[in-house]
């Protein structure tokens, strides 16, 4: 028979399997940023949640939001910035995103992610960063040890780097360097606490009331470039779907945004897979099949 801490340490198993599924979909389609937003409603949540303690149970959001940043950070680093926790007790079997931020042995890209170490430089000024190969590099800079950095080499001094704006390898060198992980208490939250200036300028909502991506995105409307975003967000709901998210979100409730009427909150409402065989599609199958169908928004641009 087995016995309490073998059952808790099979769920735990699956748990991390599917988020690694997540976090590996989400990497090939070099996806940016990751919005974690709490679907239950807020007089059942958790109002005293130990952060030393295995989360998995009792707060799932902090849960995925805590093996999603393990696998977004560069492997070498991991010890010193995530200390020993018992939700990352399985993470270490999980396998590699293998993104360009994560050094490789073969490759030598002109961005690296880092991080500070104590000690004096050969000159005796600046910073030694760990950037994951034989040796530290030299930054001009102060930086207290123990600090995750962006940095781009010198092309002439392989010791020597300078700290960049995290954003540079994307926006400058056109890699893909990540994801952000951002938590959000409902629903409405996510628009509301927008990092962008300008906000989220397309929103695509996922339900199987919702229309084929095909008839919501045409192929003549795409190729014309008639679709055009700077920062597109696409939302999946939990098992009951995006739905039951407004329907215990009190800010919409109070904007009568519930039921039928979810999908105003978004300037698209699709069925990522019509006429499906199983009942249910996962969070992790679902982020597959909707990136795969939606590619082509954002390839043709």
């Amino acid at each position: 028979m087995a016995t309490y801490d073998q059952n808790r340490q099979k769920r735990d198993d699956q748990r991390t399997n599917v988020v690694s599924h997540m976090a590996r979909a989400l990497a090939v389609f070099a996806v940016d940023e990751i919005v974690i937003f709490d679907d239950s409603h807020p007089d059942t949540r958790p109002r005293h949640v130990d952060p030393a303690g295995y989360t998995g149970d009792i707060d799932p959001c902090g849960y995925l939001d805590h093996i999603l940043q393990y696998l977004e950070m560069p492997p070498f680093m991991r010890r010193t910035l995530l200390p020993l926790h018992p939700n990352l007790k399985s993470a270490g079997l999980l396998p590699s995103l293998d993104i360009p931020s994560h050094p490789h042995p073969s490759d030598w890209l002109p961005y690296c992610e880092g991080v500070t170490l104590p000690g004096k430089t050969a000159s005796g000024s600046g910073t030694l960063v760990d950037v994951g190969r034989k040796n530290p590099v030299t930054i001009s800079d102060d930086v207290p040890p123990k600090t995750r950095i962006t940095v781009k080499m010198d092309e002439n001094d392989p010791s020597v780097a300078e700290p960049v704006d995290p954003a540079a390898p994307r926006a400058e060198g056109g890699y893909y360097w990540g994801y952000s992980v951002r938590r959000c208490k409902s629903l409405a939250s996510i628009f509301e606490e927008c990092p962008f200036e300008d906000g989220y300028d397309m929103s695509i909502g996922t339900s199987e009331r919702g229309v084929p991506i095909g008839e919501a995105f045409p192929e003549r409307k795409v190729k014309r470039g008639d679709v055009n975003f700077n920062h597109l967000l696409l939302v999946f709901g939990g098992p009951r779907g995006l739905e039951n998210a407004a329907e215990n979100d009190p800010e919409l409730n109070g904007m009568g945004i519930v039921r039928g009427r979810t999908k105003e909150l978004f300037d698209h409402w699709i069925n990522i897979l019509p006429g499906q065989g199983s009942r249910t599609i996962r969070t992790d199958e679902a982020l597959f099949v909707g990136l795969a169908g939606l590619r082509r928004l954002w390839d043709q641009r």
